[in-house]
């Protein structure tokens, strides 16, 4: 085994050239080197797993922790990079918790992400679609992240929350520079707008105190469950993080889905001709794209042996959701899209106790968004020439910078 993973050549996994095509490394990963170990930077590695069986055992497997303190000896937290004192508040965030703290922050928010409640946005969503489109229209050319993909999922969340209109864009340009940071030791380049981002959302819960509103940041302040409140970090991390993962991954389901029809006529002209084909539509969309391509890493709690491969107490662990999406033993034909395809079990929202908690509110903007758009814009085309398209940098979300369509 660790014959092979010498003989295999390691891209830049968060180049924005590997972004965008990574699934032939994948597949070559799968094939002879499933478990695999990575560089992330000059100081870090992680194992990178790629089998759907296999990425959905370590998304469930509470060996591998999300707080890596809580996995590492004191030995190794000696030597991880410096953080500093203003961004350790972030730590407290649900993604990167174990129980029993994920479950209590968890809690704390769920009510707000039900279907039930998230259904009641349909109107709102459609109405939002329409209006983007009626301005695209209006100029007669769109870049659809920047005048579509983007401005729907930010203002829904920002809504939600009760963020200014006049700040979403602010707040788009801090998270995508978060997002972009593919280990610890780049966290230096993404301090000032992760400081920005921590400022603002400090004086906004302020704002909130005394004057409160009726939106979900206001509810969080108030919430108390059995008697247990957010403590001033914990809601810092849960605003920002319902901020970012709000609409970064919304962004790219709308974005790649509609790159995936543009390329595939045959499946678009179908979608068009049969909107109701739109939920498994948009579950095929998920899994062929898997706007989150990577899921969030973990940490080995002890010395694990997993599929023959000795994984220390400490070490990274990256399950790789779109290598799983591609998984030639659970999907027939994988890198065929199929928008009816049956059944479809992707990872796209993960799986576990992390499973995405906004996957019922992705999942609502991206059949109305992609659905509003074919019926309203049947001869959409990409405007400039695949080659020219250029994907954003990181590791964990996989997303395009522009897509220049004509109509």
């Amino acid at each position: 085994m660790l014959q092979v993973q010498e003989q295999i050549s390691q891209p830049d996994l968060s180049s924005p050239q590997f972004r965008a095509n990574p699934h032939p490394f994948y597949a070559q990963l799968r094939a002879v080197a499933p478990v695999h170990r990575v560089r992330l930077s000059r100081r870090e590695s992680a194992w990178m797993v790629t089998r759907y069986n296999d990425v959905q055992a370590v998304l469930k497997d509470q060996r591998f922790a999300k707080d890596r303190f809580q996995a590492m000896t004191p030995e190794q937290q000696a030597k991880m990079p410096w953080i500093p004192e203003m961004i350790k508040p972030l730590a407290r965030n649900m993604l990167d918790l174990d129980e029993p703290d994920h479950g209590r922050l968890r809690s704390l928010v769920h009510q707000a992400f039900t279907p039930r409640l998230i259904e009641q946005l349909r109107e709102r969503v459609q109405s939002l679609c329409d209006e983007l489109l009626d301005a695209a229209q209006r100029r007669g050319r769109m870049d659809l992240i920047h005048d579509y993909a983007l401005p729907l999922p930010i203002t829904i969340i920002t809504e939600m929350l009760g963020v200014p209109s006049k700040d979403r864009a602010k707040f788009h340009r801090w998270s995508s520079t978060i997002v972009s940071a593919t280990s610890g030791s780049e966290m230096l380049r993404v301090l000032p707008s992760v400081w920005l981002f921590m400022r603002y959302v400090r004086q906004f819960f302020k704002q909130r105190r005394a004057q409160p509103g009726d939106d979900l940041t206001t509810a969080l302040i108030q919430a108390e469950q059995a008697g247990d409140r957010l403590s001033e970090d914990e809601l810092l991390a849960m605003v920002m993080l319902l901020l970012i993962a709000g609409h970064e991954t919304t962004v790219n389901l709308i974005a790649s889905g509609t790159l995936a029809l543009l390329q595939h006529p045959e499946q678009k002209q179908r979608l068009h001709d049969n909107p109701g084909l739109i939920k498994p539509a948009i579950e095929e969309l998920l899994r062929y794209t898997s706007p989150v391509d990577c899921a969030t890493e973990r940490f080995a709690r002890e010395d694990v042996v997993f599929k023959d491969v000795l994984i220390a107490r400490g070490e990274q662990i990256i399950a790789v959701l779109g290598s799983a999406n591609r998984d030639e033993e659970q999907f027939a034909n994988p890198d065929t899209l199929d928008l009816t395809r049956e059944p479809n079990r992707h990872l796209a929202f993960g799986q576990g106790i992390h499973y995405c908690l906004g996957a019922p509110l992705a999942r609502l903007e991206g059949q109305i968004a992609i659905n509003t758009l074919l019926r309203r814009m049947p001869k959409l085309c990409l405007a400039v020439a695949p080659e020219q398209l250029r994907w954003r940098r990181g590791l964990i979300i996989r997303g395009l910078q522009k897509l220049p369509v004509a109509f």
